[in-house]
């Protein structure tokens, strides 16, 4: 089997291939593309890359008496989530592997200049399909480089063994060695520059249907998933919104405390204070939101 997938080439079906989170992307790639709605391109590593390096750097058994270890000992479960991680990051990824996510990265960034990537974090497990990991693995923002791409690869396949990880397997019932890992290498869009954010399709809290909502804030989207800004919350009427009517019924300014950009010196990801005129501002105009509602 390939050991990548381009995004064109996967869907819903292929969850035990790549995982939820890079099937959904191949879904909006293919179904949303043609619809004016510019998802960005990318591809995924399969599980079964992932289970070919632990295999390949004979990790299996290590891997699973630590774990064994952490059934048995809960004291321990830092420790050897970090013995596990190490053991990952020392492991070599074979040429074959290399060769295949350098092409398609190459190709990516169009044989030219490398273009920035988003490298996300995508677990499955063939005997769950259904099972849901969102969250439980790391992602990395602003790669850029073959060394820097294939580094942060192997730091997401590491990330399946974090304690947090860890943890929820424990608690669902999960069994580690069955659970593999999908790597998404998509192009990063900059939005450093702008706006980010989420939106739900329903309310979030209470279930009601008719309604779509919006969170935003300025720059990347992670200070949101990761609970550290209060963002803009706009609230759109769905049925409304199908008779033709711009229908935001209730806008939320938040505090929007903090604003992560990429900074060019050091190639790196600060995170900074949001500036107070920005804080006071809306994230989105009126038509934005409304553009946004109709694509969800």
């Amino acid at each position: 089997m390939a050991d990548i997938a381009w995004f064109a080439d996967i869907g819903a079906g292929d969850v035990a291939t790549v995982g939820g989170k890079n099937a959904s992307l191949g879904e909006m790639y293919s179904n949303l593309t043609s619809e004016g709605i510019a998802v960005p391109n990318g591809f995924a590593t399969t599980a079964s890359a992932y289970r070919a390096f632990i295999d390949e750097n004979d990790l299996a058994e290590a891997l699973t008496g630590l774990v064994t270890e952490i059934d048995a000992d809960s004291t321990v479960l830092i420790e050897n989530a970090r013995r596990m991680r190490d053991l990952i990051m020392h492991g070599t990824f074979s040429s074959s592997f290399e060769q295949e996510v350098l092409a398609a990265y190459h190709e990516l960034s169009g044989h030219g200049e490398p273009v920035p990537v988003a490298v996300r974090s995508s677990a499955t497990a063939e005997d769950l399909p259904n099972a849901s990991f969102a969250g439980q693995q790391e992602s990395y923002l602003m790669v850029i480089g073959d060394s820097e791409l294939l580094s942060s690869i192997q730091k997401a396949f590491s990330s399946l063994f974090t304690a947090r990880a860890i943890s929820y397997r424990t608690d669902m019932g999960f069994d580690h060695m069955a659970v593999a890992l999908s790597v998404g290498v998509q192009h990063m869009v900059r939005a450093d520059s702008g706006v980010s954010g989420v939106m739900f399709t329903l309310d979030p809290d209470t279930g009601f249907r008719d309604v779509i909502v919006i969170d935003s804030i300025w720059g990347l989207g992670e200070n949101i998933v990761q609970g550290r800004s209060t963002p803009d919350e706009f609230h759109v009427h769905k049925p409304a919104m199908r008779n033709g009517f711009d229908s935001i019924t209730r806008t939320i300014i938040g505090e929007k405390e903090l604003t992560m950009r990429y900074s060019e010196e050091g190639h790196r990801l600060v995170n900074e204070p949001t500036r107070a005129e920005l804080r006071r501002t809306k994230t989105l105009n009126s038509s934005e939101g409304m553009l946004l509602a109709r694509w969800g």
